[in-house]
């Protein structure tokens, strides 16, 4: 796995080696003293200036710290380590990057230097936009290829670098930096993260060097371990599926949700629901809401209703499943009526509620037990007791039943209460073993996973 490389990465700032801390001075002495800059070491660095014009000779160590950006010295030479130890989570590696300071904030630029200028100083003045306004925008810069640059502005005003990418898919009145992104967004927890959202990392200690953001595009599995990025980087706008929360300092990121969105939860704080407006659903209708909602359906026993998908598309499949969730609810009359609401959704993407109950036949993977099954353990107890965090007795006995079933090889030290990526894994393999593919084999039980290793 290739670590990317983009200008404003450096070393661990926890390192304590001499060559780490002499390119933190370095960078303290070459960032402005209003973004984090030492004055002594800004004062140092124009002695040093003078000194170099007056014709003194300097060492070779010293010519490279002071140097262009662009030289990237010891940092440059060690970054294939990093490359080789991309798969740890949250370790402080090393990328092969140049050590030019971050872009500051500041007004548009060019052709799109129209409007007011960015207010980074006062409370910031928001645009409404929406969700898949941010992608769309996020998507013109990736099909683009706009070249990455800190001292370059694209044909829309905005800096070419990270942060000027947000701030453009954020549709924000200025260029901005990932000290200030955070006064436009409302922090969430990543569990919440949705498309249009933004993954910020900003090292106070460093922050010309050690900052990143990307906009989050949605979840690439059903473990939340990867998700589609959409980042400005070296050579230029990418989308491409990332690790959470990013390849480096994993543990820094903290997630975001832009105050002006429009039509949806945004800018209120805790989001527990998530619900992107009905209008996402319905008749004619194709987006990712559509593909999310038909898996989660699935997920709380709707497989029945899907002979093909789920998918982006929505379809009959979709309605007929939430209708029968609705149903499943006590729900009645315009309150079933197969278009989720702000409740259905809050329910489905919590794992709450009641489950589909399963239909005496039709269901191409099997039927599902009534409530009257005469084999107690056949009582699927819901999902919400299977997700990671979760502890209870009901993970137990699924683990003892896989066990029991010759599915517990991921098991290193036998099931428990504690839901694991052990149990998940099993969970699959069984799931596999019945056939079942897709979101129908995302390793978390449903009623009819509960049903046939029970039944």
């Amino acid at each position: 796995m290739t670590v990317p490389a983009f200008e404003e990465y450096v070393p661990a700032i926890d390192c304590t080696c001499a060559g780490c801390a002499a390119q933190r001075r370095t960078a303290a002495s070459a960032l402005p003293v209003r973004y984090g800059g030492h004055p002594a070491a800004h004062g140092a660095r124009r002695a040093l200036v003078l000194a170099t014009a007056a014709g003194v000779v300097l060492s070779t160590g010293v010519a490279e710290a002071v140097g262009a950006p662009g030289v990237t010295g010891t940092q440059g030479r060690t970054g294939a380590t990093g490359d080789r130890a991309a798969g740890a989570a949250g370790s402080a590696r090393t990328d092969p990057s140049g050590d030019s300071p971050q872009g500051g904030p500041g007004p548009l630029r060019g052709g799109g230097a129209s409007g007011p200028p960015s207010s980074t100083t006062t409370t910031p003045k928001l645009r409404t936009t929406s969700r898949a306004d941010i992608i769309n925008r996020a998507k013109k810069w990736v099909s683009a290829q706009v070249p990455y640059s800190m001292t370059k502005y694209w044909n829309d005003g905005y800096r070419q670098d990270c942060s000027g990418f947000v701030s453009m898919a954020w549709n924000l009145p200025g260029n901005e930096w990932t000290g200030s992104l955070a006064a436009f967004g409302t922090r969430i927890s990543r569990a919440e993260l949705q498309p249009g959202d933004i993954l910020l990392f900003h090292n106070p200690a460093d922050p010309s060097k050690g900052s990143h953001v990307t906009i989050f595009g949605g979840w690439t599995d059903y473990t939340h371990t990867h998700y589609t990025a959409y980042e400005q980087t070296k050579p230029h706008t990418r989308k491409k599926t990332t690790p959470m929360a990013y390849w480096s300092n994993s543990g820094g990121y903290v997630a975001y949700r832009y105050k002006g969105l429009g039509g949806g939860s945004a800018g209120g704080g805790s989001s527990s629901t998530g619900f992107p407006g009905a209008g996402k659903f319905g008749p004619g209708v194709s987006n990712a809401y559509v593909t999310q909602l038909g898996r989660m359906l699935v997920g709380r026993g709707g497989q029945r209703f899907y002979s093909v998908g789920p998918g982006p598309g929505w379809g009959d499949a979709d309605r007929r499943a939430t209708q029968a969730f609705q149903k499943a609810q006590g729900w009645k009359g315009k309150e079933a009526d197969g278009i989720p609401g702000a409740d259905t959704w809050r329910l489905l993407a919590s794992g709450t509620g009641r489950d589909i109950p399963g239909a005496g036949s039709g269901d191409r993977n099997g039927t599902q037990a009534g409530h009257g099954d005469s084999n107690p353990g056949s009582k699927f107890p819901g999902r919400g007791y299977f997700r990671p965090g979760q502890s209870n007795s009901h993970v137990d006995k699924l683990g003892k039943q896989l066990v029991k079933k010759g599915f517990g090889t991921h098991y290193t030290s036998g099931p428990g209460p504690r839901w694991t990526e052990a149990d998940r894994r099993n969970v699959e393999a069984f799931q596999r073993a019945q056939g079942w593919r897709g979101g129908a084999a995302d390793g978390y039980p449903g009623p009819e996973t509960w049903r046939r290793l029970f039944g």
